[in-house]
């Protein structure tokens, strides 16, 4: 069985067991969090579908680590006109591990 979830504006396909990067979520380490907006939910008999989100089915999991990824840079130039910008980002993440999907 297995889940499609909507959190920080992107979706995740979450089995039980599984282990996924979020956008951070305020949540602290070792607490549970639930996701209620589940779009579909398959199993082995059916596959539900939610106009746009599920009624009564939620997904729990705990949080595992609150980090932030690996560094990117964006550089912008112009040529010829001695225009160079430099920049770092680091985006924030929540690791999630997934533990039950309610159906």
């Amino acid at each position: 069985m297995y889940a499609i979830i909507a959190t920080g504006g992107k979706q995740y396909k979450v089995a039980e067991g599984d282990t996924v990067l979020v956008e951070k979520l305020a949540v602290e380490e070792g607490e549970s969090v639930t996701f209620d907006k589940v779009l579909t939910v398959v199993s082995d008999a059916d596959v539900r579908v939610g106009k746009p989100y599920l009624d009564g089915v939620k997904v729990t999991g705990k949080v595992e680590v609150q980090g932030k990824g690996k560094k990117i840079r964006i550089f912008k130039y112009k040529a010829k006109s001695n225009y160079r910008r430099r920049q770092g980002h680091r985006q924030p993440y929540t690791k999630v591990l997934i533990e039950k999907i309610e159906a």
